[in-house]
């Protein structure tokens, strides 16, 4: 699989989507106008990437950036084994809900127990990459795009189910109302194989029609 890895390669893939794509040429536009850019926006693989993921799942970019923050002064060295070892007085101090203490144990456990493999999701077949992250109690089809797109650097995913690129392509194909997931899904197939960056692309497109509020997981 091809790798999203630098800015250049963001822009690579734009300059081709919206030569072949006028509804993504008009997106580009308004986030340009707006002042801003496309971000690259990489995260660490590993379990230090997948548990700022799962950190940030249905709270506020502000609230998720706080809590990632007491995470990773409490849980040092940041690796699973300290993480189960803190216990849950931590993780409450962290400001880790009940669920998220459940899935990061999960995740944990099974990193440990060499039933989750991160560093190989790369070379796997994206389904089978997918699979494999959802295997674990926890960790949803959102994460498991997620992941593979900020983490390892796929090209190709598309994560339909997030509100805000349902939203922005709400507003691209001029749609009274959003898509479901699944519209989306469908819609999207037509950007591969750069769905990766187009996705950038519409999450750029949410921040600038509401005056820059990072909708980026």
């Amino acid at each position: 699989m091809s790798r999203i890895k630098t800015i250049q390669d963001v822009d690579n893939a734009l300059a081709q989507l919206v030569e072949d794509h006028p509804e993504l040429a008009r997106a580009l536009h308004a986030v340009n106008s707006a002042g801003m850019k496309v971000p690259l926006r990489l995260r660490p693989a590993g379990f230090e990437g997948l548990s700022q993921i799962v950190i940030s799942q249905l709270v506020s970019k502000a609230a998720a950036n706080a809590i990632h923050q007491r995470f990773i002064s409490h849980i040092t060295p940041l690796t699973p084994q300290t993480y189960l070892d803190a216990g849950e007085k931590i993780w409450r101090t962290i400001g880790l809900s009940r669920p998220k203490q459940v899935t990061l144990s999960a995740i944990s456990t099974a990193i440990i127990n060499n039933e989750l493999d991160l560093k190989t999701l790369g070379e796997k077949r994206v389904d089978d990459a997918i699979s494999h992250l959802t295997a674990i109690k926890g960790i949803g089809p959102w994460t498991a795009h997620v992941y593979l797109l900020f983490c390892v650097g796929h090209s190709d995913i598309f994560p339909s189910g997030d509100l805000a690129l349902r939203e922005a392509a709400r507003v691209v194909f001029s749609m009274k109302e959003r898509p479901t997931a699944k519209e989306l899904d469908t819609l999207a197939r037509q950007w591969s194989p750069r769905r990766g960056v187009a996705a950038r692309l519409l999450w750029s497109l949410y921040a600038a029609k509401k005056a820059g509020r990072d909708a980026t997981p």
